[in-house]
């Protein structure tokens, strides 16, 4: 097999696992553990797995001058991004904070313009906006049963992570062309776990481990070990292979994998706000990432 059909496995494997994450987060917060205590997991556990694995790493020292962009990436892709995420994601349904997801390539294609000041052609700038039509509908309509407490502001916050998400994007690409990815991101989730420390901390410590379900204990586990510390190396391995625009289109998989687990579990269910919402984002989507057409 290729290394590029192994790439393509892997990032489709990335697309399963955070596809069945959104259903499986659910499961843990809030009624286990609230959403920042839950970061706290997460980020503090692969804190640990990411150097305990650059121990066995080729060593490369990084300059002072880029630690100020690796404390930006800290924030924007760890605490600002996980924070609104899983606070989002407690108050609203699995299907509709992975569509919202959806968004990123449109954000980081904005952002592009708006920072990097790349032209953007009118397809674009139509797909962009009916992008955001679909995300608007979803945050305003979206309504969603079980423990959508609240599914407005939980759309609107999952929409604020990939936001901050497409920041981190841009904010990493330049340490990507300088070091080897596992130099700079045992730095980023650690200075990401200083960052949720003070608002993950009070909630870890009022969970009471005596009431959390062994299955509650795997399903935390996979979090820490498969949607993130693993993801990311899966990610890299694509990455080395394939251009980002083309492990970036593996990010519209995961709605489609996300809807196909809650519902076949019962979490969650289909409505024509939600699919007429899907529709228009994918246009949209579609209309930014396609590629020119040669004359």
């Amino acid at each position: 097999m290729s290394k590029r059909n192994l790439a393509l496995i892997g990032a489709t494997i990335v697309s399963i696992i955070y596809g069945v994450t959104f259903t499986i987060a659910k499961d843990v917060m809030p009624l286990y553990i609230d959403a920042y205590g839950f970061i706290l997991l997460r980020v503090g556990g692969s804190v640990l797995l990411f150097w305990l694995v650059w121990l066995f790493m080729p060593k490369e020292k990084i300059a002072l001058t880029d630690f100020p962009r690796i404390i930006a990436a800290a924030f924007f892709g760890v605490a600002f991004n996980m924070l609104t995420f899983f606070k989002g994601l407690s108050l609203t349904s699995p299907i509709s904070a992975a569509v919202i997801m959806v968004s990123t390539p449109m954000i980081v294609l904005t952002l592009s313009a708006l920072i990097m000041k790349e032209r953007m052609q009118k397809r674009m700038v139509f797909g962009i906006i009916l992008g955001l039509i679909g995300t608007a509908f979803l945050i305003l309509y979206g309504k969603s049963i079980g423990s959508a407490t609240n599914a407005g502001l939980g759309n609107f916050l999952v929409l604020v992570n990939a936001i901050s998400y497409g920041f981190y994007l841009i904010i990493v690409k330049k340490l990507m062309d300088k070091y080897n990815a596992f130099t700079f991101v045992k730095w980023i989730y650690l200075f990401g776990f200083i960052m949720v420390l003070p608002f993950g901390w009070g909630q870890f410590q009022t969970v009471n481990w005596n009431l959390v379900p062994m299955d509650i204990c795997w399903k935390i586990g996979f979090v820490v070990v498969f949607s993130t510390f693993l993801t990311y190396l899966l990610n890299l391995l694509s990455m080395k292979e394939l251009k980002p625009t083309t492990v970036a289109v593996f990010i519209y998989l995961q709605p489609l994998f996300a809807t196909v687990f809650a519902v076949s579990l019962g979490k969650d269910e289909l409505s024509l706000v939600k699919i007429g919402s899907a529709v228009m984002i994918f246009v949209g989507v579609y209309l930014v990432t396609q590629k020119k057409s040669v004359q």
